[in-house]
């Protein structure tokens, strides 16, 4: 029996594993954020009496709607994938259908390590194949023998070391990981954990007894097939920064204002009765109080009601966490619920300031799908010559505000045709989308000629309205000018081929 390889641990693992699980439970709020045990308790509160405080606070969940403002974008528009000589590859068409083996597409795979890696500050993303004793492709994909890819949490990657190649570049060199835990009794469990290095890949089993090495193979790959995506790169490699990480703590903040909230509409809505011991009374609408004869005047009851002043000073402080969660995350200009008081320059400057860090995610992203399909490729014994493409720019614009503009530039009466044809063709841009705006374009560009253009087609134009087929109105119509007084009647024409009047 091998022992002492499942307790070494990263040196750094621990520093960080009460903030990852901090992060996870403002992400998922409810339950699993109130057992975190945030909210302080007051001096002399019993547990009933925090328990019941604890159950009655609500929890404002920013973290979770930041995250998914982010995913959103990043996901509006799909990435593209140009598989080249991959493209005619059997076990292509299955993994990008069902890149888990749990029924997940591979886009749907994707967006979920992008969401658990801007809560956690990283995520690993594995991608193996089982061991087949088939003798051709065809009897692998029969037996579903095929690369398929596996997210693993943070809290379960207990240590990792990289080595700096020849080359310079680093390659990761010793992963371990927890497969999982089963739960014996109340008091024993059994863990699982996969030590992978280079050559080798180990199974341990974890009890309370100690730990043993139940398995070795050989890495058939020769090296490690994990993939590291962080939410934002940290100065630590395989340590990312959580897209939460500053939301998180002002949340907290939040909840624990919220709680004072509620302990003030209560207690401001239901005053306290002081009264003697042999004083008869009950609280409630038209409670009677019988008090004895011979009571000392001094000693009346009376009610003592806490002032409900300090509730707006409580709001105020929330909403000016809120707007300090939106400023942290770029996000004043989306989440916005109320009238915007920004400067168009300041609402240009914050869109562009997340369109940057949108940006930068979609390049990591972009860059884990590399590896992983070059990883993939490996597995398959094909060459890669994968290209993956995520969107660059993640333009937020104020539709509304942009549509209101060109209409004003319309109405100020400039004549200019050119002028006339840009606007025209950034209201489309506004409408239409992508299959329909070249169609749009080459539309307004045939159909509006500059003024004073003798060519081919303002010929043909004269010739028409001589021969009493169109109005002048109409061609001026067609060529972006406005009606003109009379301008709805047929020219009759002249005995001798012209016309009587003139456009």
């Amino acid at each position: 029996m091998e022992t002492r390889e499942i307790d070494n641990t990263h040196p750094i693992y621990d520093d960080y594993k009460h903030r990852w699980s901090f992060y996870l439970r403002s992400y998922m709020g409810g339950e699993d954020y109130k057992e975190g045990g945030y909210l302080t308790s007051y001096i002399s509160e019993d547990k009933d009496e925090y328990a019941r405080r604890l159950d009655l606070t609500p929890m404002d969940n920013h973290c979770k709607n930041i995250v998914h403002i982010y995913s959103s974008f990043l996901w509006r528009v799909p990435p593209t994938r140009a598989f080249n000589s991959l493209a005619n590859n059997a076990a292509l068409e299955p993994f990008m259908k069902d890149a888990d083996l749990d029924g997940r597409s591979f886009n749907a795979f994707m967006r979920q390590a992008q969401i658990w890696s801007s809560v956690y500050g990283h995520v690993w993303l594995m991608i193996d194949k089982p061991q087949s004793n088939a003798a051709t492709r065809a009897e692998e994909l029969d037996q579903e023998i095929r690369p398929y890819m596996t997210m693993i949490t943070p809290e379960n990657v207990f240590d990792w070391k990289y080595e700096r190649t020849p080359s310079g570049r680093f390659k990761l060199v010793y992963l371990k990981v927890r497969e999982s835990v089963d739960r014996i009794n109340e008091t024993e469990t059994e863990v699982y954990y996969r030590v992978w290095r280079e050559d080798t890949i180990e199974t341990w089993l974890a009890t309370n007894n100690g730990e043993q090495k139940i398995e070795e193979i050989d890495n058939a790959l020769g090296k490690i097939p994990a993939v590291f995506v962080p939410a934002q790169r940290s100065q630590i490699r395989g340590i990312g920064t959580s897209d939460i990480a500053d939301v998180s703590y002002m949340q907290r903040a939040i909840y624990q204002e919220l709680s004072e909230v509620e302990q003030l509409i209560r207690i401001s809505n239901h005053p306290t009765l002081v009264k003697t011991f042999e004083t008869d009374a009950s609280a409630g609408a038209g409670a009677v109080i019988n008090l004895p004869d011979d009571m000392d005047g001094n000693l009346k009851p009376y009610q003592m009601q806490p002032s409900g002043a300090n509730l707006d000073a409580v709001m105020k402080s929330i909403n000016d966490k809120v707007e300090s969660i939106n400023r942290m995350a770029h996000m004043g200009a989306v989440r916005g619920t109320q009238a915007m008081t920004q400067s168009g320059v300041a609402m240009q400057t914050e869109f562009q300031m997340l369109n940057a860090k949108l940006a930068e995610k979609a390049d990591i992203l972009e860059l884990a799908e590399e590896q992983i399909f070059d990883l993939f490729c490996q597995w398959q014994q094909v060459t890669n010559d994968v290209a993956v493409f995520y969107p660059d720019a993640f333009d937020l614009r104020d539709y509304d505000k942009e549509l209101i503009f060109l209409q004003q530039m319309r109405a100020t009466g400039v004549k200019s045709v050119t002028l006339a044809q840009e606007i025209d063709k950034k209201i489309a841009d506004l409408v239409l989308d992508d299959d329909m705006l070249a169609k749009s374009h080459n539309e307004i560009e045939t159909s509006t000629q500059t003024v004073g253009d003798f060519s081919e087609k303002t010929q043909i134009y004269s010739y028409h309205i001589d021969a009493g087929v169109v109005t002048p109105n109409e061609v001026r119509e067609k060529i972006g000018l406005e009606d003109v007084a009379g301008g709805d009647v047929l020219i009759e024409p002249r005995e001798d081929g012209g016309s009587s009047e003139q456009v």
